[in-house]
């Protein structure tokens, strides 16, 4: 795959160690685990790392970055870009960010996979993430959430065996799970002192899921020096109004209270058709909508804010 796209060098520059990580993952867990995903859970290599504490990132790397990224080539650049990226965001002082991109292929648009698939794969991707942001000293104060307990104990059999990570759960199963409905769980009573960071991982299966990632973001992260990452979210279902805000006006209201306090530091989406492409967002430079012309990406239009989808689609891509 690697040899279809253009392919980019990263300086290695001087090591910067981000706050340690907490983890929140819904439910995934439900589905068995996609064996001919390339996972790399603990066996990645680890590669240079840039110095989040008491170190400026230098010259050309902290200049250029996100500026020039090109379109990753795989999956490998893709943890490596969207690595750099959130600790670039942190040394701005970013407190909420948040990671999207698709788990199916790199040119896969949302609903080419199964979910189960899609939220494995997000999971193995994950566990390579934070492998690649975390320090291995720092690995016992990240926490990683689960929606549910049975979960967690699946986790831990499966990606995150031998993991140094804390694993706990974020909502608890209901009598009408069934029908979309979980009990929350008091985020107040699973964040603990030694937390520094949290990762909120794939947080769309159950509605209720978000809420809670909210009440985190208040109560645990708003008034202190913690950091927050939503993590594969598909926040754009909140954004374009998939959910009805006569039907979900809480989940409606998130994009008046939490979204515009959020910087989405990496970001893929694609767009399928004879007048396709993809927008592509590689933190700190400009929302890029690309087209793949023979074997490279080239940049159709830039703009230093998010563009809705419905003006990619409609406006932008018809007219490049």
């Amino acid at each position: 795959m690697a040899s279809q796209f253009a392919t980019c060098t990263l300086s290695s520059g001087p090591p910067l160690h981000p706050p340690t990580c907490s983890l929140f993952i819904p439910t995934a867990a439900k589905f068995i685990l996609n064996p001919s995903f390339p996972a790399k859970g603990c066996e990645v290599v680890r590669r240079a790392k840039l110095r989040y504490t008491g170190r400026s990132v230098s010259g050309n790397r902290a200049s250029t970055f996100g500026l020039d990224t090109p379109f990753p080539a795989d999956y490998d650049m893709l943890i490596e870009q969207a690595k750099t990226a959130t600790e670039l965001a942190m040394r701005d002082d970013k407190k909420l960010m948040e990671i999207e991109f698709p788990t199916s292929g790199l040119g896969s648009v949302p609903g080419d996979g199964e979910g189960g698939i899609e939220m494995t794969g997000s999971m193995q991707l994950i566990r390579e993430f934070c492998n690649e942001l975390v320090e291995p000293k720092n690995a016992r104060r990240t926490r990683i959430f689960f929606p549910e307990a049975n979960e967690v104990e699946l986790a831990r059999k499966t990606t995150f065996e031998g993991a140094p990570f804390k694993l706990d759960y974020l909502t608890k199963p209901s009598f009408f799970e069934d029908f979309g409905f979980s009990t929350k769980v008091k985020m107040a009573d699973r964040v603990k002192p030694e937390d520094d960071m949290f990762v909120v991982a794939y947080p769309y299966f159950n509605v209720s899921e978000m809420l809670v990632v909210d009440e985190l973001y208040r109560e645990a992260v708003e008034s202190n020096d913690r950091r927050l990452i939503i993590f594969n979210g598909e926040l754009d279902r909140i954004r374009s109004g998939y959910y009805p805000p006569f039907f979900y006006p809480k989940l409606a209201a998130l994009t008046k209270t939490l979204f515009p306090k959020m910087e989405t530091v990496y970001y893929i989406h694609n767009f399928k058709g004879s007048r396709g492409g993809t927008l592509f967002r590689c933190y700190p430079g400009p929302w890029k909508v690309l087209r793949k012309v023979g074997s490279k990406y080239v940049t159709l239009h830039q703009q230093e804010q998010m563009p809705s989808l419905k003006e990619v689609a409609l406006d932008i891509l018809p007219s490049a």
